[in-house]
């Protein structure tokens, strides 16, 4: 299946009909679904050294994006904004991608990596999905709603 992505994703990518940055942007991106209805697309990250990074270093995240954290299964995963430079929304989801924590406008830490704090990790989980600022509240998401990707 993902050879067959792949594949699809670079003939894309060759042919004269097909927009490079659209194309490119489907492949590394997932639709993710509110229950007001509103889809994101949200990058994912699956490997530790991609999770680990995390919005380190970006200065925007536009209000129609994220970025999904997949954990291998269930656990406890706080989360610290150590050279982030926004403020985010992290929302946990468990296995049924059920909200079971949200931190809300999440400050960047601006000081040494050893004193800044971490956010949430109180309620297992196995999604973690980091929106901008105050999209949390925007999209009207609450602990118990069920997300959909």
């Amino acid at each position: 299946m993902f050879l067959c992505i792949a594949v699809s994703t670079a003939a894309c990518l060759l042919s004269v009909g097909c927009s490079n940055k659209a194309a490119l942007d489907e492949y590394l991106t997932q639709e993710v679904t509110f229950p007001n209805g509103t889809v994101i697309r949200a990058e994912t990250m699956t490997k530790p050294e991609d999770m680990m990074r995390g919005m380190m270093f970006r200065d925007s995240l536009a209000p129609d994006r994220g970025m999904l954290f997949v954990h291998g299964e269930p656990g406890l995963f706080p989360y610290w904004m150590y050279q982030v430079r926004i403020p985010l929304d992290i929302v946990w989801m468990d296995l049924d991608r059920r909200i079971v924590e949200i931190s809300a406008d999440t400050p960047p830490c601006k000081t040494e990596a050893s004193k800044c704090p971490t956010y949430g990790g109180h309620q297992k989980a196995v999604f973690v999905l980091e929106l901008a600022g105050g999209m949390a509240k925007k999209y009207g998401l609450y602990v118990g709603d069920k997300l959909s990707f």
